[in-house]
């Protein structure tokens, strides 16, 4: 049953080809407009413009250019490019185009012809614009020189129909064919003496017979010889050989012989090659002494399949003859297939089926005869293979199912072979890829980051990337970033983190400040481009890292009171006393927090030592009564970061030899304004001193005397037992921390005594102690302090009952 079908449809195709047989012919002139109508091809092969799109209708042509093209709409056949006859058909006496209509659903094909007529666009050229002759001044009148015609690329009526010269009293022209082929030749009118004229010049003028006509024009230069009066003869009018396409470079194609019948050097010919117009014969050369021409470069049949030369012989005396040389080139086997794809569909879905048509090509040779008989297979492939459309041309269809994820890729070769001997071959690949579904989420490089930013960054800094990859292809693979809330329905997402939505860049868009914020946690979704997408997300933790944004603050002793603080140190300290304690802190972290104490100023800086690491201001030596009473110190208070920030606490010590001398007048602890102004009054003191100087050094003795005296008079008071022990508690720990304000005033005399304590903090102290006595009456008044039990009584024993009614506490 299969067997009978097939022989009815074999039946059928050969009588659609006989019915076709006869080509559809049209006219078209050259140089036609691109766009140009040439004819309805559809009305006259008897089809609706409809059925050329539903049945996939083109045009095909055995050398693959497309000079005409079809509308589909229409049915028209409209010109595609500019038609150049000359370049298409050369000097043939007829241009004609042959291609195929062809209808893919079903097949069907009708051949068509455009015959390419012929116009006036190219006019005679000379072989060359200016020709040299010698002429015996013995010729004859009629007597015939013979020149190189004009070329005009056209043909028919369009060649060249007529030649002329300009008014010359001395010469005519004659032109004709002779034997196919044509001749002019130059007539003498008159007898010529050279003595009389010697040389003329006159021009000749080719006129074809186009509308309008085209002319070309050359000069002759005639120059009157004495003698020879014979010209070279040629043996053969035209002379024809063969030369394989292959043959190398410098092989001989023939010879060319003429004869001369003068004698001596009238008689002595030499050859060489005339190139006519628009034409080019440097492969070709030829031995001006022998006539042998060789080839100077390879041929090649498929550009020119021969070649047509003119040589000319001139004898010694200026006398020339011309012969036509023609060369026809043999074919080889030198050119493989050519594999000319017409449509090719990459990727294809996976789920496409077998007979799914991949790619349409056609298989073409430049080479002529058994040499360009062609043979196509595709290697050995179990997915695909080719079946045969029309003439050479060939399908490669699916055979069976597709599966992406077993092959992603499929890479087919197919080759072409010829018939040549040896065969030469042409391998094509076709790269088919299978297009995927989206089945794949976005995965992360990591399963968290973490990233890290200074503090005080600049805006927008890029602090990291995440990266997400999906096994997918295409927009299914496409990758996109965006920040979403830990929980989506409680917070939006961080506004000072940012992603690139491209490339997975992370920044941070206002500055941190790590005593602030130490730690940002966002999470970042990755998605993909699919229908309907798909996503993951990974957490981002970005750790800000410490600056040294931040100078040590001082919190002992305090900056902010007025005067500065004082600390009580006895003269009968030694070396190593502790003074007091520097405590400052500071807001960074790490070594930028490190802090380092160091004796920036003091009126006696070989008097203090500061401790590096522990802030601790002690007595580098023993005091001596040579020391100033009152000593200001600057403490430095710099931290380890780079670069290093720092701070200075300003503290004051009295060196008093016991607490009686705490009844140094409020002036000795004025402020440094205060010093000037002193200064300012010791100089004027000083000029009337240098007045009285005997009288005041004596008034100044006496003064000093009497001072030391009362100083030696005078009582310290000290305070109750539980202040004792109090004291005592402190210096246990080294330092009293507590901040306290006092006042110490001491006066001569037999009068009260009063120790006030004006802001009692200490929590181990009442409020309020009062008591009365005989004695001395003194008043101590402390700035602004920490008291150490050092700074009260470090070597001094516990107060008597007597001295301790002489207290009185306010």
């Amino acid at each position: 049953m299969a067997t009978a079908r097939q022989v009815l449809s074999l039946c059928a195709f050969l009588s659609l080809l006989h019915a076709r047989a006869e080509p559809i012919r049209y006219s078209v002139a050259e140089e036609s407009e691109s766009g140009s109508v040439v004819a309805n091809v559809a009305e006259d092969a008897g089809l609706a413009p409809a059925q050329l799109s539903a049945r996939r209708a083109r045009l095909l042509s055995e050398d693959g250019r497309q000079h005409l093209r079809l509308e589909p709409g229409t049915g028209r056949l409209v010109v595609a490019e500019r038609l150049d006859r000359e370049e298409l058909c050369g000097q043939s006496a007829t241009c004609t185009l042959p291609f195929e209509l062809l209808l893919a659903n079903p097949v069907q094909f009708f051949r068509v012809e455009v015959g390419v007529e012929d116009i006036n666009d190219h006019a005679p050229v000379f072989p060359e614009e200016r020709v040299t002759l010698k002429i015996l001044e013995t010729s004859n009148p009629g007597s015939r020189f013979p020149l190189q015609g004009a070329r005009d690329l056209d043909v028919g009526s369009n060649s060249i129909q007529a030649y002329s010269i300009s008014p010359d009293e001395y010469f005519s022209v004659d032109y004709g064919t002779q034997s196919d082929d044509k001749y002019i030749e130059l007539v003498l009118e008159k007898p010529l003496d050279r003595e009389d004229q010697g040389e003329m010049d006159f021009s000749l003028i080719a006129v074809d017979g186009g509308s309008p006509p085209r002319s070309g024009t050359t000069q002759i230069h005639v120059v009157i010889l004495d003698v020879n009066d014979n010209a070279p003869v040629f043996t053969q009018k035209v002379f024809i050989a063969q030369i394989l396409e292959n043959a190398p470079q410098g092989s001989v194609v023939l010879r060319v012989v003429a004869t001369d019948r003068d004698a001596g050097v009238n008689g002595d010919i030499s050859y060489q090659i005339s190139q006519a117009g628009g034409q080019s014969h440097s492969a070709f050369e030829i031995d001006p002494m022998s006539g042998e021409i060789k080839l100077t470069k390879s041929l090649d049949f498929e550009t020119a399949e021969n070649h047509e030369l003119s040589v000319q012989a001139t004898d010694g005396g200026g006398l020339s003859a011309i012969c036509k040389v023609v060369v026809e080139v043999v074919d080889v086997n030198d050119n493989a297939p050519e594999v000319v794809v017409n449509s090719f569909s990459s990727p294809i879905p996976e789920d496409a089926l077998p007979g799914t048509v991949v790619a349409l090509f056609t298989v073409r040779d430049r080479d002529s005869g058994v040499n360009g008989k062609i043979s196509c297979a595709l290697e050995d492939q179990l997915s695909f293979s080719l079946r045969p459309a029309y003439k050479n041309y060939f399908e490669l269809v699916t055979v069976s199912a597709l599966d992406r994820e077993e092959t992603a890729r499929y890479i087919l070769t197919v080759t072409a072979a010829d018939a040549g001997s040896p065969p030469l071959t042409t391998t094509h690949t076709f790269t088919v890829d299978i297009s995927d579904m989206n089945d794949n989420a976005p995965v992360f490089n990591q399963t968290s980051y973490t990233m890290y930013v200074r503090e005080n960054n600049v805006p927008t800094v890029l602090v990291g990337a995440v990266i997400a990859t999906d096994a997918d292809m295409g927009p299914n693979a496409k990758v996109t970033y965006s920040l979403v809330p830990p929980h989506l329905t409680e917070h939006p997402p961080c506004s000072c983190i940012s992603v690139n939505s491209e490339n997975g860049d992370v920044f941070v868009l206002r500055p941190l400040d790590y005593e602030q914020v130490r730690q940002i946690e966002v999470l970042v979704s990755a998605s993909d481009a699919g229908s309907p997408p798909l996503s993951a997300s990974v957490t981002v933790y970005i750790s800000v890292v410490d600056e040294n944004d931040n100078a040590p603050l001082v919190l002992y002793p305090s900056q902010e009171s007025s005067p500065a603080c004082s600390e009580l140190v006895p003269i009968s300290a030694e070396a190593g006393y502790l003074i007091t304690k520097v405590v400052a802190v500071d807001a960074d972290s790490g070594q930028n927090s490190w802090l380092s104490y160091h004796l920036l100023r003091a009126t006696d800086p070989g008097l203090f030592a500061v401790g590096a690491q522990n802030g601790e201001v002690r007595l580098r030596r023993s005091v001596t009564e040579r020391d100033a009473v009152k000593q200001k110190l600057v403490i430095l208070v710099r931290d380890n970061g780079q670069p290093p920030l720092s701070a200075t606490a300003a503290l004051s010590v009295l060196l008093l030899s016991d607490f009686s001398d705490m009844r140094l007048p409020h002036s000795s602890l004025a402020t440094e304004d205060e010093g000037s102004s002193l200064t300012m009054y010791l100089i004027i003191s000083l000029v009337f001193i240098s007045l009285l100087f005997l009288v005041s050094t004596a008034a100044f003795v006496v003064h000093k005397v009497c001072k030391r005296k009362e100083l030696k008079d005078g009582h310290v008071l000290y305070g109750a037992s539980n202040l004792q022990s109090s004291l005592a508690d402190a210096a246990a720990a080294g330092t009293l921390p507590h901040a306290y304000c006092y006042e110490i005033s001491l006066t001569t005399g037999s009068g009260n005594s009063e120790f006030k304590f004006l802001k009692p903090i200490l929590p181990s102290l009442p409020p309020q102690l009062h008591a009365t006595g005989g004695g001395t009456n003194s008043e101590l008044d402390f700035p602004c302090g920490n008291l150490t039990a050092e700074d009260v009584a470090p070597d001094n024993p516990p107060l008597s009952a007597e001295q301790f009614n002489s207290l009185s506490f306010n």
